[in-house]
């Protein structure tokens, strides 16, 4: 219960940090997921949507992962 208290208390002191933490987050997320839907790859998607790890995972997964993979355009 302490760990949470001084948690609360953390982010209450820096409100800053936090938003700047959480915009971090979301550019990468949005960034990594748009990839993985373009690329197709469903396991990714889901992984990078439940998995929250302040944009880490994101950014190993487009510049190690997906540059692996080209997307493939057909016109009718």
């Amino acid at each position: 219960m302490a760990n949470i208290t001084t948690m609360i208390e953390w982010f209450n002191t820096h409100p800053t940090l936090v938003f700047a933490l959480v915009i971090w987050s979301l550019i990468w997320k949005g960034l990594a997921l748009w990839k993985s839907a373009e690329l197709r790859q469903k396991y990714w998607f889901i992984a990078l949507l439940i998995l929250n790890t302040f944009g880490i995972l994101e950014i190993i997964y487009i510049f190690l992962i997906a540059r692996r993979y080209k997307v493939e355009v057909v016109e009718n």
